[in-house]
């Protein structure tokens, strides 16, 4: 099989195709021929040798992966042999074949290709734990979403409208347009307008989810209505370039408002500070396959609607990443291998 393995931290171009012994399936797994694979921030940062959870150099990347199940273990049904899946693997997922445990691999809904498939586990479980399981949102709420046309934004937004939420994001300017048809209420420019003063306006949020850190933390808790929830999934300010360096790293960090995040300042406030990292969930498989399934069926029925930015050819994949680190996407950037090709996984 083929990897694309990170030797060392670095830029886009750091990656290297490597061949790799196909794995066999141990008991209670099942193989899957990958012919998708998500590509996330979290995916960036540990390549740029910023994510605390990454393994030590050098390693394989990616969290989820879609494509068809040819080979089980021991204890698994045979006839599982041939399913259309999706799964989210423990780091890894930059392969062209992966072993999950076989709770792991969730049937992909009619009708949704693996290009389509590869997109949902990391984004749609993210934006499920803020929204539902954490955030608790519900009709008439007011909710702020940072990185409004990324893959996590996106489906955060079908969401909010699923409950009857109103959704106020930040997105670059030239993303406005699609997103408001899309369904966002208003939407302020990031790179040209502070945030917490054009929104100053509308009010105390319910729920602010945001992706960035550092200085936004603190302004988005000064948005936040008694009790509202800010909602944290990553820190994206310490990545601010295609390399790291330890002084933009530092800044996001010395940013953080870290007083206002103690509880007794929470408690005087009548705020909630959510944290969310689905890389840290591998002990609660079936709570989250559990979830999962509850997401694709919004998938099939059409309230969720997961949208690709752009199916890159597995090899170029420093073409995906740049594309995540020049905020270009709105939706999701994904890798399709040649088996994806040969299967039309990439026709819909």
């Amino acid at each position: 099989m083929k990897q694309l393995w990170i030797p060392h931290a670095g830029d886009p171009d750091v990656f290297e195709l490597r061949d790799a012994p196909t794995p066999e399936p141990g008991p209670g797994q099942v193989r899957i021929q990958v012919h998708a694979a998500g590509v996330n921030f979290a995916d960036v940062m540990a390549r740029m040798g910023v994510y605390d959870d990454a393994p030590p150099f050098p390693f394989v990347v990616g969290y989820e992966v879609a494509g068809e199940i040819d080979a089980v273990g021991p204890g698994v049904d045979p006839g599982r042999v041939g399913e259309q899946v999706l799964a989210m693997t423990r780091f890894g997922g930059y392969s062209t074949a992966v072993v999950v445990d076989a709770l792991q691999a969730v049937p992909r809904p009619p009708g949704v290709d693996a290009v389509t498939g590869a997109s949902i586990p990391v984004t749609g479980l993210t934006a499920w734990m803020m929204c539902e399981v954490m955030g608790r949102v519900r009709a008439g709420d007011k909710v702020l979403v940072h990185s409004a046309g990324g893959g996590v934004g996106l489906m955060v937004l079908d969401l909010l409208r699923w409950r009857g939420a109103t959704a106020y994001g930040t997105a670059s300017g030239h993303k406005h347009a699609e997103l408001l048809e899309r369904g966002y209420h208003r939407l302020v420019d990031y790179r040209k307008e502070d945030f917490e003063q054009a929104l100053a306006d509308v009010g105390g949020f319910d729920l602010i989810i945001d992706p960035v850190g550092g200085e936004s933390w603190a302004k988005g808790l000064r948005l936040l209505a008694p009790g509202g929830r800010l909602a944290c999934f990553g820190l994206s300010a310490t990545a601010t370039g295609e390399r790291a360096t330890w002084l933009d790293r530092l800044r996001a960090i010395l940013a953080i408002p870290w007083f206002q995040l103690l509880v007794p300042s929470l408690i005087n406030h009548n705020q909630g500070v959510l944290g969310v990292n689905m890389g840290r969930l591998w002990d609660e498989g079936e709570r989250v396959t559990g979830w999962l399934t509850e997401l694709l069926a919004l998938v099939a029925d059409g309230t969720v609607r997961p949208q690709v930015h752009a199916a890159v050819p597995f090899a170029d994949v420093a073409e995906a990443h740049r594309i995540l680190h020049r905020r270009e996407n709105v939706g999701k950037v994904v890798l399709v291998t040649e088996a994806s090709v040969a299967a039309g996984a990439t026709t819909g």
